[in-house]
C-alpha cells in the first residue's frame, strides 16, 4: 500500500449497502462521522446491483459515497465485489452457477444483510453464485472488476478493496463440472497417477481419471479429507485471483479481508482458515457480533487472540463489531437482555477496548445505521435508526478520538507480549474431526480447544493460538485433542521437544494418521518414543464418558470423550484413573520433556467449569516451571500486556456490571520501578516490586503505561 498513509487506528463502520441507508441522508451521515472521530467507512459494491444488463454499468449511487468520502475527509474500503452477481445471469450464463451436491445450481435469492438480491440462496458467505472455476465465469467476473478498479483506484476518497467477505463458503456447492476438473488435477498432481490414487482411496478400480467424482457424503475416509483440503483451497485460488487482478491495475491501495475467525469451528465445512486467508492480504479482520456469539469474556478475547495469531504481525481489524441491538434472530433467541442482544453504551466501550488490548488497530462496525429492510431490521445499528447521535454512538465517538489522537501513538504501536504458554493448532485434526461426525453433534476439536483457552484464561494465564507449523516460536505448548495428526507433524514435534521444547498433549496422541488410518502401535508415528509409553487401553465413548476423571498432583481432575490408559516404558507415572490404570505419563526425551495426560481436561472444563479441572489448568505452569506474567487477586479484572514503541503497557479491563478492585502483581520482565501516566480511566497509587492495586469502573479498562 504504497500510495496510502497509514491510519493510526481505522476506526469506522460499514454504512452503504444499496439502499440502505436513504439517500436523502447521506451527506449529513458523513458529516456525522467525520465529527465524531470517524476516518474510514466500507460499502458493498455489489456487482448484482451494478451490472444492471451486459455491459451497461449504474454507478451514479457509488461515485457519489467516494465524492462525499473525500470531501468529509473518510477513507472508503470498497468490498463485497462479486458475491452478488446480476439477476440477468442467472437466466443467460445458468450454466455457470455453482453446483450442489445434490446436483441442483444454486438459485437467486434475497440477502439478509443488504436486503438485495443476487446472492446464491440468500447467503452473502456462500463464495458466490458463479463457479469460478469456469473460465468464461472468470472473463466476466473479471470484466466487471477491471471496470470497478479502473473507475476508482485513483480516487481521493479511496483506501482499499476487502476482496472476501468473511471469508468461507456454503459447505453444499462445489460441484460443479469445472471444479470437478479442478479436482482431478489437484489430486494427479497429489499422486502421481491414477494407480496412486486407487491405492490411496481404496478404490481400486478407477480406469480414466473422469471416473474420478468428488463425495457427496463426507465420512472418515480418505477421499473425503482431500476433497474438503482440494476446496479450501480452490477457492482460497479464487481470493488470489482476485488479489493478482487488483495488484495487475492498482499499486497504491490496501488490498485487505477478514474472515469469521472460525479456524477452529468450520475450516473442514466453510474452509475458514485464517491463517491461509491472513496469509493472502496486507491486513486482516474478522466479524465479530457479541450477540450471536455470548458475551462471556473469554469468548472475544479467543477470537482477537486467533486473530492476532493468525495475521502474523500484520495490521488486523474488528472488521465488523456490533453497535446495536439484534432483533427475532435465531441466535439470541431464550439468551438474556444483557448478553448483547440490546448493546449500551458501556458494552460499547468494553468490545473496543478488548478488541484494542488485543492488537486491534481497526474498528469498524457493521452498520453505521442499520437496515430498513428485511430480517435484519433495525440489526447493529450504532446510530439510530435515522441517523442521529445516540448514547452509544457518542461512546464511540469518544474511543475514535482518543485512539486517534497524538498523544496514543506510542501505545497503538504497541501489541501484546507474547504469553505464557501456547496452544497448538493443528488444522488437519479439526477436518478429520469433521469427518466423524457420527459421534452426535461431532465438535469435539472446537470444545477442545475452546476449553483449553477459558481453562487458562480463567487463570489469568495468557494462552496464543499457535498454528503447528510456527511451534519453533514457543518453548511450552498445550495440544488439545490431538486425534489425528500426519506423519510428519508427528516428526515435527518429536523434534521440537527433543531440541528442548516443553510439551503437554491430551489422550490418543496421533491415533488416527496420514489418511485417517488408525496406527498398529499407539501413541502412533513414533510418539511412543517421545511420551515415554504405549497404550494399555483405549475406549472411544463420548455419549458416557461426562463422568470421566483422573487423579493427578493431589486433585480429581475432569476429562470426558475419549479414555486411553498406559503401559509406561520409559515414563513416570503422575496421574491414574479411580481403577488404578495409568492416565498420566511424565518424560523426559531429549533437551525437553512432555506430560500425556490419556483424557480430555479442555472438554471436560468446557463442559463444567468445575475448580478441580480450572486448578489443573493453573498447576500445569507450575509444572512447567512457568511464573505467569500476572497475578491478579480478583476472578472478574483480565489484564493484557503490550509492549510497542513508546515502552509497555497494561491494560486492565474490568467486563464484570459492577466496580472491581484487585492486586496485581506484574512479573520482574515487565514490571517498572514506578508506573507512568494513564492513558484511559483513573489511577492514582503507587507500585511495590511489581505489585499494585487498583479499582476497575464496570465494564471499562484502565491502561497504564509501565
Amino acid at each position: 500500500m504504497s500510495g496510502q498513509s497509514k491510519l493510526q487506528v481505522a476506526y469506522g463502520a460499514v454504512y452503504f449497502r444499496k439502499s440502505n441507508p436513504p439517500e436523502q441522508d447521506w451527506e449529513r451521515d458523513y458529516a456525522q462521522a467525520a465529527k465524531d472521530g470517524m476516518n474510514i467507512f466500507r460499502h458493498w459494491f455489489m456487482w448484482g446491483n451494478i451490472e444492471v444488463a451486459p455491459g451497461v454499468y449504474d454507478w451514479e449511487e457509488y461515485d457519489r459515497h467516494m465524492d462525499l468520502a473525500a470531501q468529509y475527509g473518510i477513507r472508503t474500503i470498497i468490498a463485497e465485489m462479486m458475491t452478488f452477481i446480476p439477476q440477468w445471469m442467472y437466466r443467460t450464463h445458468s450454466h455457470l452457477l455453482q453446483v450442489q451436491a445434490d446436483g441442483s445450481r444454486v438459485q437467486s435469492g434475497m440477502n439478509a444483510s443488504s436486503a438485495t438480491g443476487g446472492s446464491a440462496g440468500g447467503s452473502g458467505s456462500s463464495g458466490g453464485a458463479l463457479c469460478l472455476d469456469f473460465a468464461e465465469a472468470k472473463d466476466l467476473a473479471g470484466r466487471f472488476l477491471r471496470e470497478l478498479v479502473n473507475r476508482y483506484k485513483d480516487h481521493p476518497g479511496m483506501y482499499g478493496y476487502d476482496v472476501w467477505n468473511e471469508c468461507n463458503y456454503s459447505a453444499n456447492i462445489g460441484y460443479a463440472t469445472a471444479t470437478q476438473a479442478e479436482f482431478r488435477k489437484w489430486l494427479e498432481l497429489k499422486y502421481g497417477s491414477l494407480k496412486k490414487l486407487n491405492k490411496a482411496w481404496n478404490r481400486y478400480t478407477y480406469a480414466d481419471w473422469e471416473d474420478v467424482q468428488a463425495p457427496v457424503q463426507i465420512a472418515q475416509f480418505p477421499e473425503c479429507m482431500d476433497w474438503l483440503q482440494f476446496k479450501k483451497e480452490n477457492f482460497h485460488n479464487h481470493m488470489q485471483w482476485r488479489i493478482d487482478l487488483i495488484r495487475s491495475l492498482d499499486t497504491n491501495n490496501l488490498i485487505t479481508a477478514h474472515g469469521i475467525v472460525a479456524t477452529l469451528e468450520t475450516m473442514a465445512s466453510g474452509g475458514s482458515d485464517d491463517w491461509l486467508a491472513a496469509s493472502k492480504v496486507e491486513s486482516y479482520g474478522m466479524t465479530w457480533v457479541t450477540a450471536r456469539k455470548g458475551s462471556e469474556p473469554w469468548k472475544q478475547a479467543q477470537a482477537i487472540d486467533l486473530l492476532r495469531a493468525s495475521s502474523r504481525e500484520k495490521p488486523f481489524w474488528h472488521a465488523e463489531m456490533q453497535g446495536g441491538p439484534l432483533w427475532l434472530q435465531p441466535q439470541v433467541i431464550g439468551r438474556a437482555k444483557e448478553d448483547g442482544r440490546v448493546a449500551t453504551p458501556e458494552d460499547i466501550r468494553l468490545w473496543n477496548m478488548t478488541s484494542l488490548a488485543g492488537g486491534a488497530r481497526g474498528i469498524l462496525y457493521l452498520r453505521w445505521r442499520s437496515l430498513l429492510d428485511g430480517p435484519l431490521f433495525g440489526a447493529f445499528g450504532l446510530y439510530d435508526t435515522n441517523g442521529l447521535p445516540n448514547p452509544r454512538s457518542e461512546m464511540a465517538s469518544s474511543i475514535a478520538r482518543w485512539s486517534n489522537a497524538p498523544e496514543q501513538a506510542g501505545l497503538m504501536s504497541g501489541q501484546p507480549i507474547r504469553g505464557d504458554i501456547g496452544i497448538i493448532v493443528v488444522p488437519e485434526t479439526q477436518v478429520f474431526n469433521h469427518t466423524i461426525a457420527q459421534a452426535g453433534e461431532g465438535k469435539f476439536y472446537t470444545k477442545c480447544m475452546w476449553g483449553a483457552y477459558r481453562g487458562f484464561f480463567d487463570n489469568h494465564i495468557q494462552a496464543d493460538w499457535v498454528h503447528i507449523e510456527h511451534i519453533d516460536e514457543y518453548g511450552t505448548l498445550y495440544l488439545p485433542y490431538p486425534i489425528m495428526l500426519t506423519a510428519d507433524q508427528a516428526e515435527q514435534l518429536a523434534d521440537w521437544v527433543k531440541g528442548g521444547g516443553t510439551l503437554i498433549s491430551e489422550g490418543c496422541p496421533a491415533y488416527f494418521g496420514d489418511r485417517g488410518t488408525v496406527g498398529v502401535v499407539q501413541p502412533n508415528f513414533g510418539l511412543d518414543q517421545v511420551f515415554g509409553t504405549v497404550q494399555h487401553e483405549v475406549e472411544f465413548m463420548p455419549d458416557i464418558a461426562h463422568t470421566l476423571t483422573f487423579d493427578w498432583g493431589g486433585e480429581r481432575i475432569g476429562g470426558g470423550l475419549f479414555r486411553q490408559s498406559y503401559k509406561p516404558t520409559t515414563g513416570n507415572v503422575t496421574g491414574t484413573y479411580p481403577d488404578g490404570n495409568t492416565a498420566v505419563v511424565e518424560h523426559t526425551y531429549g533437551e525437553g520433556k512432555t506430560l500425556l495426560i490419556g483424557t480430555f481436561p479442555s472438554e471436560a472444563y468446557y463442559r463444567t467449569q468445575d475448580e478441580g479441572t480450572r486448578r489443573f489448568f493453573r498447576s500445569l505452569l507450575d509444572w512447567a516451571g512457568i511464573r505467569p506474567q500476572v497475578l491478579v487477586d480478583s476472578e472478574h479484572l483480565r489484564v493484557r500486556l503490550q509492549s510497542g514503541d513508546g515502552g509497555n503497557y497494561a491494560w486492565i479491563l474490568n467486563p464484570h456490571y459492577e466496580p472491581v478492585s484487585s492486586v496485581i502483581e506484574i512479573s520482574d520482565e515487565f514490571a517498572p520501578a514506578a508506573l507512568g501516566e494513564v492513558l484511559w480511566g483513573e489511577y492514582s497509587g503507587s507500585m511495590e516490586e511489581g505489585r499494585f492495586e487498583i479499582t476497575v469502573p464496570a465494564k471499562d479498562v484502565v491502561i497504564l503505561k509501565l
